[in-house]
């Protein structure tokens, strides 16, 4: 995927999410999110916080011994962001081709489509992926190791999405649509609910 059609996804997620936030109750908002330890109100919390330059990143790892996953679940529980205040944020950042220190341009995308998801999977609302745009974000966390560690998981799997050309991995063939892929991948549900193919290991491209 080129970087201005990249782009455009995260701009219309961040569209998207802002408008679904602020339709959301204070019971909904309370709701635990599929991120351990976080409700959906912190989910929306977070998806503001990929503008952090190094300057407020770099105090904060130290402050929590470069546990980066602490960090960030911690950044996001005492952020005092209102989700109205969220949802202004995330209009405010269509356009920007800013991400996380660290990262390259596909952190916002992966962070769009998963943190979408970890809202409205828990509140029983269907958040439909557009499948060129999950296949780029399930193709990078598949290449890359912290912190998601999707390959070293998935040892002995063949993934293979069907409604969009992609597939990953080498052994017993898992057949599914590229959203559950791409949960999967991040860590949100295993891969032993997702239905494995009859056929053995085709031959076809791999990550």
């Amino acid at each position: 995927m080129d970087s201005d059609t990249l782009w455009n996804h995260v701009d219309e997620q961040r569209i998207d999410l802002a408008a679904l936030i602020e339709s959301l109750s204070d019971e909904h908002l309370a709701t635990p999110s599929l991120c351990a330890g976080w409700t959906v109100r912190d989910v929306a919390v977070h998806l503001t916080q990929s503008h952090a330059d190094a300057r407020q990143v770099f105090p904060e790892a130290i402050r929590y011994g470069f546990r980066f996953n602490t960090m960030i679940r911690e950044m996001a529980i005492r952020d005092r962001t209102t989700p109205p205040e969220a949802a202004e944020k995330l209009r405010a950042m269509v356009g920007s081709r800013r991400h996380p220190f660290g990262t390259n341009e596909r952190a916002p995308l992966i962070d769009s489509l998963l943190h979408g998801q970890d809202i409205t999977v828990p509140l029983g609302i269907d958040r439909p992926m557009p499948v060129d745009a999950a296949a780029t974000a399930a193709q990078e966390i598949w290449d890359m190791t912290f912190p998601f560690f999707a390959r070293r998981h998935n040892r002995g799997l063949r993934f293979v999405a069907t409604d969009v050309d992609f597939a990953v991995g080498s052994g017993r063939v898992v057949e599914a649509p590229i959203r559950e892929l791409l949960m999967c991948f991040g860590g949100r549900v295993p891969a032993s609910p997702l239905h494995p193919s009859d056929g053995s290991d085709s031959g076809s491209r791999a990550g």
